[in-house]
Formats: structure tokens, C-alpha cells, sequence
């Protein structure tokens, strides 16, 4: 099964994710856990993406792809993929639908977690205090922010059409969510 997790920046789709790994043994490819390695790493590639992520701009569709693509067959000996924080636009949207259908396999089920935008602003300015990470200042939030909402949000009908969005209260609990995404997983297997 490969389902997508979608909504923004600290809506809590990789808490969820690293639940459904641990419990169903899933691969989850976030792309911000793939860039911050990439960005650690030190390497030319690296570097380019700290800028980017500095900045609180995407990260092109060339580079997030490639890293996708890099991850698929691990995912499918899985036997899944959790996508967290991919596709951002309908252009990844469609690369995504292409790469696997091209390996024999789709997307099942989208899962968007939907969000208030000042929550999330709270939520960031908790975990920037916390954990320190970079991307997460306040002033790149608010950029990552307004890229979600500007860029990303047209996805909503894409994946409505093809019958795959499945709307969940993200601002409910963690626990709330979980069964939630598992009422909604045991959907789509029956």
C-alpha cells in the first residue's frame, strides 16, 4: 500500500508516519528527513539545499524526485510507502503517479490532516525551542507556509478527482489521528 500524508509544514504527518512504520512496517520517505540528511551530509548537494531550506523555499522538483526515485525499491520491499511531504505540486503529483505506475504500483489513499494555520505557528515555535532545527525559525515557517498554501494546496483536487483524498481533523489528538488514519487505511483495504 502507498498512501500520501499530506498537509503543512508541522501538521503532525511524521508523527504519524513513524507510527505507521512501526506498526505496519512501512517505508516512509519524507522528503524533509531526506533533505536535512542531504544538508548534513556536507556534500555539494548539500550545501545547495541548506541555502534553499534557509531561505524557506522549496526544494526543486528535480532534486526531491531523484531522492523519491533513489528510495522506491526499499519501499516496495516493504511493502509500502508512507510519502510524507511529497508531492508538493502537481507537477511532483504526476512524476510520483508515473514513477509507479511504471514499477506496477499507485498511490492509494491521500491522507490530508487538516490544520489551523496559527496552531501550526504555535506548534513551530515549540519545536524550534525545543529541537533547534534550522528550517523550523519562525520567519522560514512563515515563507514554508505560504509556499504550502500557495503551492501545494491545488493538489486537494487533484487527488479528489481520482478519488483518493480522504479528509481527517489534524487538530484533534495524536491518539484521535491515529485511529483516525487507521479507520481510514481499513477503508481501502476492504
Amino acid at each position: 500500500m502507498n498512501i500520501i500524508l499530506f498537509g503543512p509544514p508541522a501538521a503532525g504527518k511524521g508523527t504519524q508516519a513513524k507510527r505507521l512504520v512501526s506498526q505496519r512496517g512501512m517505508v516512509q520517505l519524507s522528503t524533509g528527513d531526506m533533505l536535512r540528511a542531504a544538508r548534513s551530509s556536507g556534500s555539494a548537494l548539500g550545501q545547495k539545499v541548506a541555502g534553499i531550506m534557509d531561505r524557506g523555499d522549496l526544494v526543486s522538483d528535480e532534486i526531491v524526485i531523484a531522492l523519491i526515485e533513489e528510495a522506491l525499491p526499499a519501499a516496495e520491499a516493504a511493502g509500502g510507502a508512507i510519502f510524507d511531504g511529497f508531492p508538493r505540486t502537481i507537477a511532483q503529483a504526476e512524476a510520483l503517479d508515473d514513477m509507479l505506475k511504471g514499477r506496477g504500483a499507485r498511490i492509494d489513499v491521500v491522507l490530508r490532516l487538516k490544520v489551523d494555520d496559527s496552531a501550526l505557528i504555535e506548534r513551530i515555535a515549540k519545536r524550534f525551542a525545543e529541537e533547534g532545527r534550522s528550517d523550523d525559525n519562525p520567519e522560514s515557517f512563515k515563507v514554508r507556509l505560504a509556499a504550502y498554501n500557495a503551492q501545494t494546496a491545488p493538489l486537494l483536487p487533484h487527488y479528489l478527482a481520482q478519488g483518493k483524498l480522504v479528509e481527517l481533523d489534524g487538530m484533534s489528538s495524536v491518539e484521535q489521528v491515529a485511529a483516525d488514519i487507521d479507520a481510514a487505511l481499513g477503508a481501502v483495504v476492504a
